[in-house]
């Protein structure tokens, strides 16, 4: 029997010896998963820095670029504004007249209305045959060409335009055609800036693409080593409790051999124990003899308390034993 439980043992902990050994390479395992998608994510976080730059420079650049852009848009505006007086004033050389009063550029409106008023004003100074119902009839009119005038100046000023005169219609249309090509031309070398700043963007798109790009790879590559970490984690939580069943069930089989033992080294004492050595029949008998004051040997014979005697007619009889409390003095 004690070679069946050795036995047992000895396989439980070739068991266990050959458990612990692959956990051992499953933790160096899991550690290299480990330690691989730490590499990945700090070279992740290392591209998502550079890219965060890269993209913080395109951002400067692109604002920069719609400033640039939107002065451009300006001039352009004011070169179309001076186009369209242009048109009007050859419209009106030829002796066209507009088909409505709104298609008129407030430059234009502002000449004629200027006009206008000096002329009113020119006549009310030099007509002295003019009624005094006429003459406050061109008064009230004169009022709203004075309002309407006061309300085109601030748009004509805002836009930069010309006062034109219309009394010299070729030299105006000249001017207004310098005036325009000269806001073409600081149209012109706005967008030529923008298109610099645009170079000098493009490689900027190229890299920030690639960073991210790699990020992306260096992040799937991080999820992967958890991933691969985790189930080998898994596998190392289960095998850890069959390894501490198995632990468990050889230390109640060592204890359970240690109390065979003790209970065999026991039966093996009390067998080799003589009565005069027994210290429970010792104290049974010293119970006994304070109790009742004298003991007597039962099951003995006569001649096991006699001696041999010196003297052949000297006989010494057995006598009971007794017990004194204390010694005699």
């Amino acid at each position: 029997m004690n070679e069946a439980v050795e036995g047992q043992e000895e396989d439980l902990r070739n068991r266990l010896n050959a458990m612990e050994t692959k956990l051992k390479r499953m933790r160096d395992q899991r550690n290299n998963f480990t330690e691989n998608a730490r590499r990945a994510a700090d070279s992740r976080n290392s591209m998502q820095d550079q890219g965060k730059e890269i993209r913080t420079k395109i951002k400067e650049y692109l604002d920069q670029q719609k400033e640039i852009r939107n002065r451009a848009k300006e001039h352009q505006l004011k070169r179309d504004a001076l186009q369209n007086q242009i048109r009007e004033l050859i419209s009106q050389k030829r002796g066209k007249k507009e088909s409505s009063k709104g298609n008129k550029s407030a430059i234009v409106e502002l000449s004629e209305t200027v006009a206008e008023i000096e002329r009113i004003e020119r006549q009310l100074m030099t007509d002295g045959t003019i009624s005094l119902k006429k003459e406050n009839s061109l008064l009230k009119f004169l009022k709203k060409l004075i309002v309407k005038r006061d309300e085109l100046t601030p748009l004509a000023s805002e836009l930069n335009l010309l006062n034109i005169d219309l009394g010299d219609m070729e030299g105006s249309i000249q001017l207004l055609k310098a005036e325009a090509d000269a806001e073409h031309k600081i149209m012109l070398d706005f967008h030529s800036q923008a298109d610099e700043i645009w170079n000098s963007i493009k490689p900027m798109f190229e890299e920030r693409d690639f960073l991210q790009a790699e990020g992306d790879r260096l992040h799937a590559a991080y999820l992967e080593g958890r991933k691969n970490a985790d189930e080998v984690h898994s596998s190392i939580v289960e095998m850890m409790k069959e390894v501490n069943e198995i632990r468990d069930k050889m230390k109640a089989e060592i204890e359970e051999g240690k109390l065979v033992i003790e209970n065999h080294n026991r039966l093996v004492r009390e067998s080799l124990t003589t009565p005069d050595k027994d210290e429970n029949l010792a104290n049974s008998l010293s119970e006994k003899l304070i109790e009742q004051g004298s003991l007597t040997f039962g099951g003995t014979l006569s001649g096991d308390f006699s001696v041999a005697e010196k003297k052949p007619k000297a006989k010494k009889h057995s006598r009971k034993l007794r017990t004194t409390r204390g010694r005699k003095r």
